[in-house]
């Protein structure tokens, strides 16, 4: 049936020229000999490896060396559809996205390499409603930034684009900034400048090894011989994963290969000009853009075909074939969205690798465990859109120790061995490519990869309907569906809209409040840090903003500080003996908080560091009656007169010994924490809720506590506080140790900020005129409004129960002066008429500095319980 669409026209494979070489690079009748020491060595001549050595020359890194396997960019680069585009579903890849575009402009200018930079603008496409929400609010993120970007309606598509069939669309997202290039000159334009700059770069050699010494980069092992250097960048693309692998001491970069298809049309009877706007009809899993008088069409279809893992032969790109019964759902969007093609003849259909990672986003920065080992690889088909601005945040973050943005999103500590399965890697990559172009709405999850990790209750929780999520690839329940209810049409609940588990999750909330509520909250990220004397303490006091020179038994929230003085973790400090610390992180937390902690660890055969996560099983005990519960169970007294707030005590709970109580809950309401050794899991578990019958007990879940720790005002690392925050811009400053003389990391910055005044600042905002029926849900990272003008955005969002009106939280700035930033006032939060933006419409909200205590009155809390009010939330 092609044959009837098209004329079917055939050349050797191969689209764009090869790049040219560099003189300083190519290789002669004798190559180059490799220096035999560098300050760097690169991985990887496509347009990853060329960025990052580009801009770390730009920021006066010499004695830089890339090396390349094959021909420059000769790989992947060579066969990118070529289309730079800031439609990302993230703000950091918008960002980076909109600096590649910026350079890729201007990099003709600097270097004489010609780079086929055309701004054609993009138009994505939406199909039906829902889209069209998802694009309005890309397009309120866009507008927070600066980039331009316009909504519009189908007719004005076809102003733009002469072939676009319009009849099915309901409207469109105009980006007039987004651009095509040729990658290879791109890359070439890279290396141009670069090698400018003193980088050597030298073709066909590849990296067999990378030596370490004691958790440092040493040497690169070629086969040409070795170099030793002080840092290694892996950005070798495709072959990643198995670079990794090849060191000394095993380097995980969790990415896995599809094949890629897209076609190259012959030129149009009326060709189609270089500036025609790139299309991206999501609904239709196509993009098309204009080449050589022709199209370029490709897409992410369901079935996506996982390729080679090992290996690393530039040839087995080369061997790749067509397959047109693969590509055909595509083709025939393509024909469906531009009718005029069909008279068109076919040049070529491009079969290329594309590599993805388990969460949709690229992985960077420096690898757990070895000092000087970097990775930017995992592109997820934006390789050319990102590897500019990514290239720039690995070289600042390899020059400074931390790059100019928060990139925690994109951060390979977010990883850790677990995400390196190779089956886990081929199942979870066929999910992730067909997700690019899928409807993502809030609180999705992915389906495959999963029970990697389990609590020891996940059947006992399975069996009393708990919906699962997964975070850090352990299980976590959503909320629990009670019997009689269709769980199918709960499974499938996804909206911009309340959401069918509105009333199930209010009643867990309900019972938090009123009785009692069981949580399993195992997936903390949990830490043992002993010595013989006073050294756990002595590097905690130097990681932490709070004081942990406390009583034995007594708990301290504390944030663990960079030199700018940002949350690197946010966790609960337990001293459990004089010289024994349990330290409780965010399930997330588990690589970079270790990597962390053992970056500033000193080489102390006497202090010893423990992941202890898998040790224990963790109950949050939430509700006035928890007290009650736990009395019955180990009689004793849990009132606040015998066990006070964040305290601490090893007990026994029914039969079981040496269960570690802590007299918090992470979301403000009284209750308690259970740390059970995971052999006596079942049992307390079993003995919790059957004593509690009594009582009104329940299973909730981690929808329950965001909403009971987001209208308390907790923030949540990783969304709400990030290494460029820090604690006095999120009224935490009663939990830095100010009055101490001690030295803790951050605090000179901090006290400078303490100094000048913060430039924004933390707030509590409640929609007002926002019906939860009919009106759409805030989710994050939508625009605040001050007085009508642009003041920041939100971090999170939750529905309160108690409140009855969502709630959200988020950072606001006053505008700069004179290009400085001004500080916040308690008169500029008060004294604002704020509006929170949501797709494109605004909703009054009433903001506070604190939360709304006056308003949970009716709850009649203790006073003593008040304190609970500080707590964080994980």
């Amino acid at each position: 049936w092609i044959g009837v669409l098209f004329s079917l026209g055939r050349r050797p494979r191969g689209i764009w020229s090869s790049p040219r070489r560099l003189a300083s690079a190519v290789e002669t009748t004798q190559p180059i000999p490799l220096p035999s020491q560098a300050r760097v060595v690169i991985c990887g001549g496509g347009i990853v490896g060329t960025s990052v050595a580009y801009h770390l020359a730009k920021l006066g890194w010499t004695e830089i060396v890339l090396l390349e396997q094959g021909r420059l960019g000769a790989g992947t680069t060579r066969l990118c559809a070529g289309i730079v585009s800031v439609a990302k579903p993230i703000s950091i890849e918008c960002k980076m996205a909109d600096y590649s575009n910026s350079l890729y402009e201007h990099l003709e200018e600097e270097t004489g390499v010609k780079t086929g930079y055309v701004k054609t603008g993009s138009l994505c496409l939406a199909q039906n409603q829902d889209r069209f929400l998802s694009l309005k609010r890309l397009a309120s993120r866009l507008n927070v930034m600066g980039i331009p970007c316009n909504v519009i309606k189908p007719k004005e598509v076809s102003k733009l684009h002469p072939l676009v069939n319009i009849h099915d669309l309901v409207g469109a997202l105009h980006l007039p900034g987004d651009a095509v290039v040729s990658p290879p000159d791109v890359n070439h334009a890279l290396a141009t400048a670069a090698a400018g700059h003193g980088v050597q770069i030298h073709e066909r050699t590849t990296v067999n090894h990378v030596m370490m010494e004691k958790g440092h980069v040493t040497a690169v092992e070629t086969d040409r011989g070795a170099i030793e250097c002080e840092y290694f960048v892996n950005c070798a693309g495709q072959w990643a994963y198995e670079l990794g692998q090849a060191s000394e001491t095993k380097v995980s970069v969790p990415l896995h290969g599809c094949e890629h298809f897209y076609l190259l049309s012959k030129p149009l009877p009326e060709p189609l000009q270089p500036s025609t706007p790139v299309v991206m009809d999501m609904d239709g899993r196509i993009y098309v853009r204009a080449w050589q008088g022709g199209v370029l069409s490709g897409g992410f279809e369901k079935n996506p075909k996982p390729i080679f893992t090992e290996g690393r032969n530039q040839l087995e790109i080369q061997t790749m074939q067509e397959d047109w019964d693969h590509f055909e759902p595509m083709l025939s969007a393509l024909l469906r969205r531009m009718p005029e093609l069909e008279v068109c003849e076919i040049q070529q259909l491009v079969n290329c690798p594309e590599s993805f990672t388990p969460d949709m986003r690229c992985l960077m920065g420096e690898t757990p465990g070895v000092h000087g080992y970097f990775v930017l690889a995992g592109m997820n088909a934006s390789g050319l859109a990102f590897a500019g601005g990514a290239g720039k945040y690995l070289a600042e973050w390899m020059t400074y120790g931390y790059p100019t943005a928060n990139v925690w999103p994109l951060d390979i500590k977010r990883f850790g061995n677990l995400q390196s399965s190779r089956t886990f890697l081929r199942h979870r990559v066929m999910e992730v490519m067909p997700l690019l172009y899928n409807l993502k709405v809030p609180r999705w999850d992915f389906q495959t990869g999963r029970q990697l990790r389990t609590s020891p209750l996940y059947d006992r929780l399975d069996t009393q309907g708990a919906r699962w999520m997964e975070k850090h690839g352990f299980e976590r329940a959503k909320y629990f569906i009670p019997a009689g209810k269709d769980l199918l049409s709960l499974d499938a609940s996804k909206t911009f809209y309340k959401p069918d588990w509105f009333d199930i999750v209010g009643a867990e909330v309900k019972c938090c409040k009123e009785a009692v509520c069981v949580i399993d909250m195992s997936s903390f990220t949990k830490f043992e840090l002993t010595s013989t004397d006073d050294q756990a303490l002595a590097l905690l006091q130097h990681l932490c903003a709070n004081d942990l020179d406390v009583p034995v038994g007594h708990i301290v929230h504390t944030g663990m500080l960079n030199e700018r003085g940002g949350y690197e973790n946010d966790c609960s400090v337990v001293r459990v003996k004089k010289n024994s610390f349990f330290i409780i992180s965010p399930t997330d937390q588990q690589v970079h908080c270790w990597s962390w902690l053992k970056k500033h660890m000193p080489d102390d055969p006497q202090l010893h560091l423990e992941d202890v996560s898998w040790k224990y099983t963790a109950l949050n005990l939430i509700g006035p009656r928890a007290m009650d519960v736990l009395g019955e169970l180990s009689y004793v007294s849990m009132t606040p007169e015998h066990f006070p707030s964040l305290f601490c005590k090893e007990m026994s709970v029914g039969y079981a010994n040496g269960i570690r109580v802590m007299s918090m809950t992470h979301t403000g309401e009284p209750g308690f924490m259970l740390y059970i050794p995971i052999e006596y899991a079942l049992h307390v578990y079993n003995e919790v809720m059957s004593v509690g019958q009594k009582y009104g007990i329940r299973n909730a879940g981690y929808y329950a506590l965001r909403s009971l720790r987001i209208e308390k005002f907790f923030a949540f690392w990783g969304q709400d506080l990030d290494p460029f925050t820090t604690p006095l811009e999120c009224g935490r400053e009663f939990r830095v140790k100010f009055d101490t003389d001690i030295d803790f990391l951050g605090r000179a910055s901090l006290l400078h900020q303490r100094q000048e005044g913060v430039s924004r600042r933390f707030i509590m905002l409640v929609l007002e005129d926002h019906d939860t029926e009919l009106d759409l849900w805030p989710w994050w990272g939508e625009p605040i409004y001050r007085n009508g003008e642009l003041c920041g955005t939100t971090t999170s969002s939750a529905y309160s129960y108690t409140l009855e009106r969502h709630v959200c939280l988020g950072f606001v700035s006053p505008p700069s002066l004179d290009g400085s930033p001004a500080a916040v006032t308690p008169d500029f939060i008060n004294r604002g008429d704020y509006e929170v933006d949501i797709a494109g419409q605004r909703y009054p909200a009433k903001a506070k500095l604190y939360p709304f205590s006056s308003l949970f009155a009716q709850q009649r809390r203790r006073k003593d319980e008040m304190e609970l009010s500080n707590f964080q939330g994980k």
